[in-house]
């Protein structure tokens, strides 16, 4: 008898291995394993009972997300709003005001020159610090084309740097080698230069070539990068004497963070008609790297000196216009 009821007990216990859930509680004493099974249910909570706020998942709520500099810029421009987005009011009505609650004032350029030689009456800094002029530019083409990076050399009616620019031409014949030296460049020769250069023992602020000693000179793209001579910068020809004279007294900037450039125009201490020109002869010239039929190249224009805030000035005199097209009838 009682090894028909241990045989039924176990065909129990192995029937009830598919629909409960087994716990480690063996009792020792018993001649045989007494095991635990709480029961596994499968059935959905009857209505009217109510859960426990511990037991219900929190909803996830939506993460905020964060607004770029571009957008930021571009919801500002939206003059039908009473303010400005993120900002107190379009204007301030008092002379004292926190400015960062405000937009920027855009102040005429002659005017925000005049403020930067206060500010340097009042602090008592350097008379002849450097000028500064920041232009954002709109890189954007026709689709998904842009204006690639570039470098550009300028020529300021009124110089402000007194010494000149250190010129190397790159050339091996002797009648040109000797052209060169006359004519004032810094240093001379051919394919016998490129170990100094990656050495860096040759210092000099502009390089020059000829075309035929152009494919000699490869091994120096990646150390000269935009230095590099190229013809459509002007610094690979064979008038060698014009090219010297260009680069001995011009001006270089270059596109940085793929949109901003900023260069030195003028020194503090020049009469303002001279700095302005300056200015006009700056975003005159980076102007000519983009059609005018895409629209203004110059978005905004800072202008500050070394001990100075920035200024935003109203540029648009300065920026070449498309011509109108008259048709005749």
């Amino acid at each position: 008898m009682a090894a028909s009821m241990y045989c039924l007990r176990t065909v129990i216990n192995g029937c009830q291995r598919h629909f409960v859930k087994q716990t480690s509680f063996v009792i020792l004493s018993s001649p045989c394993s007494n095991r635990n099974w709480p029961a596994v249910r499968f059935y959905a909570i009857p209505a009217g009972v109510k859960i426990h706020p511990k037991n219900l998942k929190k909803e996830e709520k939506p993460k905020a997300r964060i607004i770029t500099m571009e957008e930021l810029e571009e919801k500002r421009k939206d003059t039908s709003r009473n303010k400005p987005f993120g900002l107190t009011a379009w204007k301030p009505v008092d002379d004292v005001y926190v400015a960062r609650y405000y937009s920027k004032p855009i102040i005429q350029p002659e005017t925000a020159v005049e403020m930067l030689k206060t500010f340097q009456r009042l602090d008592f800094t350097s008379p002849d610090q450097e000028v500064h002029l920041q232009l954002k530019l709109d890189m954007k083409l026709e689709k998904k084309r842009k204006v690639d990076p570039f470098v550009g050399y300028v020529h300021f009616p009124f110089p402000f740097v007194k010494k000149l620019n250190k010129v190397l031409v790159f050339t091996e014949k002797a009648e040109e080698i000797e052209l060169a030296k006359n004519h004032g460049a810094a240093v001379v020769g051919g394919a016998e230069l490129i170990p100094e250069i990656l050495n860096d023992d040759v210092h000099v602020d502009f390089y020059i070539a000829t075309p035929d000693i152009i494919p000699k000179l490869n091994i120096l793209k990646n150390k000269l990068r935009k230095k590099f001579p190229k013809a459509k910068r002007g610094s690979v020809g064979n008038d060698i004497a014009n090219m010297i004279k260009v680069f001995e007294n011009c001006y270089e900037y270059m596109v940085e963070r793929e949109c901003l450039i900023r260069t030195k125009i003028a020194t503090l201490d020049m009469p303002l008609e001279h700095i302005i020109a300056n200015m006009d002869t700056l975003i005159k010239d980076v102007c000519e790297h983009k059609p005018l039929n895409f629209g203004p190249f110059v978005e905004t224009a800072i202008l500050s000196s070394n001990t100075s805030e920035a200024l935003y000035i109203d540029f648009q005199k300065f920026v070449p216009q498309e011509p109108v097209k008259i048709e005749e009838d």
